[in-house]
């Protein structure tokens, strides 16, 4: 396959999917979900195809495209700033990459719950696929603006059309923090660009680390600026009130993206301009990043633990397992950089896991309510022994890819800072509480009347839950398949750290 232009057909290629979708009626609802589904087939075989054929040996990008494009100021007089189209994929990119294409599939079709309108539903859900492939190709700070801006609008209506009761709300809130993220992201950019003429990561890489402390303020105020807006995105306490009710509004399948691809925007743009680009900064901060780390991962799981809905006991699971990729990044050595980046792997998967199950559970019953649910495990036995293995995946349950990200992340934070990890410890102890807490309420105990008859998992649905839990456990077992791709660029990231 000709590369110069393979990763840009890997972005957009549910483009087709789109165009097609705009000359279906629109209520033809089996064929407008088939051609939803199939249309994200195209870039996730792009993205396996990116997989196997990428050179876990060599240290820069791959599948690079470089097109002139737009120039800012009078180029003629000498003075033009140019920003090109320019993509590319390191071990990092490549493996998010894997990611959001496999979940988004897996989000399609999880989308035959979806009750009306398809037609804009999928054309929305495509776009959003977009934004999210080329955020983490993008290889300069402009285009990354413009497939993060892509990513706002399609979620915006994906929650506020397709959502719950509140549905409404949720997406203004989605949309005023995110945006208000946006803006300060755009902030930092724009002063990064007028002070160093370009938006290129690499060189921003390598001028950053030439620049004389009489610059410090600048890089400063840039990375402050930058750790606001990508903590509203993982997010991080207190900027996370938003994410709570977009979790429990938004459509299930949308969850999916939002908490197993969307969150991770986050901790990939810390490690990738946090670390890749102050990492002195970064190093000066890893005590209040450790700090932030370990009461996201407290917080989340305390508050889990008297939560009523089963879909805001995810949705602080979700904090509390955000706050472990901070752990990681504080510890500022191999094993936590790792733990970190595994995370944001295993967390996508095994979130993708845990709503898609809550869904199945919702469209019998109607409820998420623990209260109201209770012996599903007699009318609903395979369903619920697969929410125990998610369950079981989330708390970190060896030979799962949850136990393997926390043990690096922890292991590195403990040799940098024991006394905090050993805080942190309780956090562990406190997800296996809220999860089997959860998962036994829900599964065990009386069986209600009206859930006496109920059908178990259908074979449609039985799809996406058996892949992921195949990914969980591939990646737990051998956790070289996410490892290998990584390691060039981890040796990359903690050289600039010297770690």
């Amino acid at each position: 396959m000709n590369e110069s232009y393979f990763l840009s057909l890997l972005i957009f290629s549910p483009l087709i999917g789109i165009i097609l979708l705009a000359f279906m009626p629109k209520n033809q609802e089996k064929g407008i979900k088939l051609l939803g589904f199939l249309a994200t087939l195209l870039p996730l075989a792009f993205a396996i195809y990116a997989y196997a054929s990428f050179d876990r040996t060599v240290a820069g990008n791959q599948f690079v495209e470089y097109y002139e494009w737009i120039t800012f100021g009078a180029e003629a007089m000498g003075y033009g700033l140019p920003v090109a189209y320019e993509v590319g994929l390191n071990g990092l990119g490549m493996v998010l990459i894997l990611l959001t294409a496999i979940v988004s599939t897996l989000a399609a079709i999880a989308s035959i719950h979806i009750k009306k309108e398809w037609k804009g539903y999928f054309m929305l859900f495509l776009l959003l696929e977009i934004g999210m492939l080329g955020v983490f190709a993008a290889q300069n700070l402009f285009l990354f603006f413009l497939f993060f801006e892509l990513t706002l609008i399609p979620m915006f209506f994906l929650i506020g059309k397709w959502g719950y009761v509140d549905r409404e709300k949720a997406a203004n809130s989605f949309l005023i923090y995110n945006g208000l993220g946006s803006a300060v992201m755009l902030i930092a950019f724009v002063a990064i660009f007028v002070r160093t003429g370009t938006l290129n990561i690499e060189a921003l890489t390598m001028m950053m680390g030439m620049l004389g402390p009489e610059h410090d303020s600048f890089k400063w105020g840039v990375l402050i600026a930058l750790l606001v807006a990508f903590g509203v995105k993982l997010p991080i306490f207190p900027l996370h009130s938003w994410m709570l009710r977009v979790h429990v509004q938004a459509p299930p399948a949308i969850v999916m993206l939002h908490s197993g691809i969307l969150l991770k925007i986050g901790a990939y743009g810390l490690i990738r301009f946090g670390l890749g680009i102050f990492p002195e900064q970064v190093k000066a901060l890893a005590v209040l990043l450790a700090i932030l780390g370990v009461f996201n991962l407290i917080y989340g799981a305390y508050l889990a633990i008297i939560q009523t809905d089963l879909k805001m006991v995810l949705a602080y699971s979700s904090i509390s397992h955000m706050g472990i990729v901070l752990i990681g990044i504080a510890a500022l050595n191999e094993a936590g950089v790792q733990g970190a980046i595994f995370q944001t792997v295993s967390h996508g998967l095994i979130s993708a896991l845990l709503f898609f199950l809550v869904s199945v559970f919702y469209e019998r019953t109607g409820t998420s309510q623990i209260d109201k649910l209770g012996g599903l495990a007699r009318s609903m036995p395979i369903a619920s022994g697969f929410l125990l293995t998610g369950a079981m995946a989330s708390l970190g349950l060896p030979g799962m890819s949850g136990f393997i990200s926390e043990f690096l992340a922890f292991l590195g934070l403990f040799n940098q800072f024991p006394i905090i990890a050993a805080v942190g410890t309780l956090g562990i102890i406190l997800t296996a509480v809220y999860l089997l807490r959860a998962t036994l309420n829900v599964t065990f105990g009386p069986t209600k009347d009206e859930w006496m008859d109920l059908n178990d998992i259908r074979p449609i649905e039985m799809v996406p839950v058996l892949i992921l839990i195949g990914f969980i456990v591939l990646i737990g077992v051998i956790p070289s398949v996410l490892a290998e791709p990584l390691q060039v660029t981890l040796q990359i990231i903690l050289s600039g750290i010297g770690g």
